[in-house]
């Protein structure tokens, strides 16, 4: 019996091969990433991504290493999955990412990365966040004994939609802890909850978010590929480069001089029942994403049977209204003080390090300001640790300050009230730019 003969050669490939398989061009549109210098065909598993299509294919043509041991707490579980997709790796003369990016700030920050680990940082405490999920059922059972004690008039009616708006912000900050897989060392306990919190809490689904929100954090203010920027150039025009591009190819949509002014009418009360609320259902039914569907019921069938009693029809749509109002005020300014400020323009291939940083800051850390913000008044540290939970984002801050200041990349930090000021700031002044474009070039 002859002797099994030597394993063959891995294909070697330089950058140039890779960047050409980005899904872009004709046919075969082939998909190729690199982690840790091995070259992986993602042409077919994108689909079947559990963390979504689009999120992969962002960096296809790229290296994904650092976004990959960001986003993927056990990496030894997920390589085994890996495995099939391998097709060979980074010819020896190339360097371990391309060769645009700065070697020295993606070595040093890959080293803060292992001393996050090392330091224990990434551990929750479970304590923490069970006393966050308790404040918020306690919320919601005052808001109920508010209306049912003492009567629906207009007061304790207030009171109650208060009550109930802070819990809807406060379970939207507790969700995105699970979504990010954040509390829990078992990613499938992480997603049972999180389906709890966003699906009965909050009445949305948690496919929905995870597909949006991680392509937010793969490619922050990236156009075409950070969905929260979408907005541009249907209802905005955002970010420098892209509102002079809008100006210069004669493009107007709205009349974008004057975002500024109209931010207040359609930004902060996006959320109420008129668009968004019927979206969401649309999104799972459109997924046959049957389980988050029914997690979504309950929310419902909750609200309407403790509330009807007690309001009647009339009663229960304005509260749900008035609540979904104070909500969507309340997410959008937080959610948009740390990004629509911050440079926005296409993909550039940038290290993860710089990706982040330009494109998300910091507000001011209180009491106040890590509750009402659910701690992401620590923007910059969640996105540069998305599976880091956020009770510790303060103490690996002054370590990526050090960071920036040795690589000259500035650590953007605010007041709160100026954090929301710089959104319209920040609109007028790209809307002045489309004008300028529009008129002139």
């Amino acid at each position: 019996m002859e002797a099994p003969g030597p394993a063959p050669a891995p294909r070697r490939f330089t950058w140039e091969e890779i960047a050409q398989r980005s899904s872009r061009g004709p046919p075969p549109q082939e998909r190729w990433l690199v982690i840790d210098r091995k070259v992986y065909d993602i042409s077919r598993f994108h689909r079947r991504h559990p963390g979504g299509s689009r999120v992969i294919s962002h960096y296809a043509g790229q290296d994904a290493t650092d976004p990959f041991i960001a986003f993927h707490p056990d990496k030894a579980l997920v390589r085994k999955y890996m495995s099939p997709l391998l097709i060979g790796e980074l010819a020896p003369d190339q360097p371990s990412f391309e060769p645009s990016k700065n070697k020295k700030l993606v070595e040093d920050f890959r080293e803060l990365r292992a001393a996050v680990e090392k330091m224990g940082l990434l551990k929750p405490n479970r304590t923490f966040f069970m006393l966050h999920l308790c404040h918020i059922l306690l919320l919601d059972v005052a808001a109920w004994l508010t209306i049912w004690y003492f009567g629906s008039s207009t007061v304790p009616f207030l009171i109650s939609a208060v009550l109930l708006g802070t819990v809807q912000a406060q379970a939207g900050w507790l969700q995105h802890d699970f979504g990010h897989l954040s509390v829990f060392s078992e990613s499938r306990w992480n997603h049972l909850v999180h389906k709890f919190v966003i699906g009965h809490l909050k009445g949305a689904p948690a496919s929905w978010w995870n597909h949006l929100h991680f392509q937010h954090h793969a490619k922050p203010n990236c156009f075409r590929k950070d969905p929260d920027v979408n907005m541009h150039p249907l209802f905005f025009a955002l970010g420098k480069t892209l509102s002079v591009e809008l100006g210069v190819q004669k493009k107007k949509f709205m009349p974008y001089n004057h975002q500024h002014k109209y931010f207040f009418i359609i930004g902060p009360p996006a959320l109420v029942p008129l668009y968004f609320q019927w979206y969401i259902f649309y999104f799972v039914v459109q997924r046959k994403q049957w389980v988050d569907l029914a997690w979504m019921l309950t929310f419902y069938i909750r609200f309407f049977l403790t509330y009807l009693p007690l309001l009647g029809v009339k009663g229960i749509l304005g509260l749900h209204l008035l609540v979904r109002f104070i909500e969507s005020n309340w997410f959008v300014w937080v959610t948009q003080m740390n990004h629509i400020p911050m440079h926005i323009d296409y993909d550039k291939n940038v290290d993860w390090f710089s990706t982040q940083l330009q494109a998300t800051c910091n507000v001011h850390q209180s009491l106040f300001n890590d509750w009402f913000s659910g701690h992401l008044n620590f923007q910059i540290e969640h996105h540069l640790f998305p599976t880091m939970p956020r009770h510790n984002y303060w103490k690996v801050a002054p370590l990526v300050k050090s960071l920036c200041a040795k690589h000259g990349i500035e650590y953007h930090c605010k007041p709160l009230l100026t954090a929301f000021a710089d959104i319209v700031h920040s609109l007028k002044d790209s809307g002045e730019l489309w004008l300028d474009a529009y008129l002139h070039k």
